[in-house]
């Protein structure tokens, strides 16, 4: 999963949460994924991967995690999550999860208080755990459908549904009220960090038959992960089932 920005996170959590998500049935072909500008994101791809991943963002985030303590990282960290924490309540809110509202609410005043504007996630001790809740999610809760696969320059796979959800997030407080330059460094920050964070996971990627559709694939099993929850529902394949139903069929037939 990539390279830097808020697509960033999301190609991330995607490698964490493949594993769960696709232990269920479902129709994963590659072909259930709108993707009618395949040749200009596998151009997109090639870029983000073998370019500015391999020569600027990676080296970047090696030096970043080798030269900045631990506890540094971690405090500049909070604090860019933490702003986070406004739009996810109110997305929360639009889905009607009433206790993941307060709670990220919750988070958002003691962490930005206690907490020295985020530096010390002192909510997590108090059992308030972050659950981020984008506007792309509350636009799939109502059931509008991804759209078609975008892979951005630099900041990798997406869904015309996604960057709709990014937009109407950087009008909440305190996103909207953030100068260039701050915001610059706030996704700098989110962009190494979640880079350091795929170390582990990059082999999944080079081991796969064609890296453009694993990566295609786990961004929207992660979509599909998050917006339900961590409980998406069973998909089975209607002609897989026939078949199964008929091999069955003949089975009891031979007794």
């Amino acid at each position: 999963m990539k390279f830097s920005f808020s697509s960033l996170i999301k190609i991330a959590l995607a490698f964490v949460t493949l594993g769960l998500s696709a232990c269920s049935t479902t129709n994963s072909g590659d072909n259930e994924y709108s993707d009618p500008l395949e040749p200009v994101n596998r151009a997109i791809w090639t870029f983000n991967w073998d370019y500015a991943d391999k020569y600027v963002l990676k080296p970047a985030s090696q030096t970043y995690v080798t030269y900045v303590p631990s506890p540094l990282r971690k405090g500049v960290y909070n604090i860019v999550l933490n702003i986070n924490e406004p739009f996810s309540a109110v997305n929360s809110l639009l889905q009607l999860k009433v206790n993941r509202a307060a709670q990220t609410s919750g988070r958002f005043v003691l962490n930005s208080t206690v907490g020295l504007l985020g530096f010390f996630d002192v909510a997590s001790y108090a059992g308030l755990n972050r659950q981020e809740e984008e506007f792309g999610e509350v636009l799939g809760y109502y059931g509008v459908p991804d759209g078609p696969y975008l892979m951005l320059p630099l900041l990798g796979p997406s869904s015309v549904r996604d960057e709709t959800g990014d937009f109407v997030d950087g009008l909440y407080w305190p996103m909207a009220i953030i100068d260039f330059w701050p915001n610059v460094a706030r996704y700098m920050i989110i962009g190494l960090e979640t880079r350091a964070q795929l170390e582990e996971q990059e082999a999944l990627l080079e081991d796969s038959v064609d890296p453009y559709v694993f990566v295609k694939q786990v961004y929207f099993q992660n979509i599909t992960f998050r917006l339900y929850d961590g409980n998406p529902p069973i998909i089975i394949d209607e002609d897989e089932e026939a078949e199964l139903d008929a091999d069955l069929d003949d089975l009891l037939e031979e007794f």
